[in-house]
């Protein structure tokens, strides 16, 4: 598990990060979401003790990471893809790696096969695609097997194939039991990869839930309610809108209603004795839910 417990990072006057509080729990996958300069990357590297807290604290398993004795058994983290020496093979890369945490040699070979590099394994980092460099990096974050793991933007420079490839493993290592953190800004995987999200803006928590709870609070989820009554059909959404609902009439005799399970709304209209040619639900993607919640968010915008 990993506990933020009002973290907070200040540079100067700009505050990077700001009282963040999230428990991002094993058995699952966590997307981080946030515009540019949420504070994304400040909170991962402060998790990591690679920047040190103006104030709260970030805890790995319940202690920081400095107090971790083997850190790479514990933890795995890829944040940047070409962070290591552009001379190194990769074999010499993950046995140095292997060697400074007592973990056995024959896990690199294991690592290598695991994320395809098995057949590059002489040959020198600096000469990698940002792909190959991905993957290397993922190995880096899996040699010792840990049971938490953290990844930005893990995606970045992959194929298709290896899009795939990322979310499969990603997914596979949550359910073994691992904590599993992702930042990515790509919302149709992390829609597909994520099962809770933490989503931050200017530094700030703004949600923590179930990628489908955000996704049933956006406006764009409704429910599209239709029939051969214009009449009763306007009454229904009268009916609806007083019980909490938001209603809209989109044409003669066709209702989108949001804030109210389909259940609900079948429900109301067979008390009502409404006859109904649709009831369906529309749902609205990460991407639309994700817009709606960092519409104030975002510090970058384009005329």
């Amino acid at each position: 598990m990993i506990t933020l417990e009002r973290l907070t990072k200040r540079f100067g006057a700009r505050t990077a990060v700001d009282d963040l509080s999230a428990e991002i729990t094993a058995g699952s996958v966590t997307g981080f979401l946030g515009p540019n300069g949420a504070g994304k990357s400040t909170t991962m590297r402060m998790i990591l003790g690679l920047d040190r807290p103006t104030s709260g604290r970030a805890l790995i398993g319940g202690r920081p990471y400095q107090e971790l004795r083997y850190p790479l058994r514990e933890v795995g983290a890829l944040l940047d893809a070409k962070a290591l020496h552009p001379g190194r093979r990769a074999r010499t890369h993950l046995r140095a790696l292997a060697r400074s945490h007592g973990i056995p040699a024959a896990r690199v070979d294991d690592v290598l096969e695991m994320v395809g590099l098995g057949g590059v394994e002489r040959q020198r980092a600096g000469t990698f695609s940002l792909g190959m460099s991905q993957r290397l990096g993922i190995a880096a974050a899996l040699i010792g097997d840990p049971g938490i793991l953290l990844f930005d933007e893990p995606v970045n420079g992959l194929d298709p194939d290896g899009v795939l490839w990322i979310r499969t493993l990603i997914r596979s290592l949550a359910a073994e039991g691992r904590t599993v953190f992702v930042s990515s800004h790509l919302m149709s995987e992390m829609e597909l990869m994520a099962d809770q999200l933490v989503v931050i803006g200017r530094g700030r928590l703004i949600a923590h839930a179930p990628v489908a709870e955000v996704i049933a609070a956006s406006s764009q989820a409704a429910v599209v309610v239709r029939g051969p009554d214009h009449e009763r059909i306007t009454g229904l959404g009268r009916h609806l809108a007083a019980a909490g609902a938001r209603v809209e009439s989109e044409e003669e005799g066709r209702l989108l209603v949001s804030g109210a399970p389909i259940e609900d709304v079948g429900l109301a209209a067979h008390r009502l004795g409404v006859p109904l040619f649709e009831l369906s639900s529309r749902r609205a993607s990460l991407e639309q839910a994700y817009m709606e919640l960092t519409a104030d968010s975002a510090q970058f915008t384009a005329s």
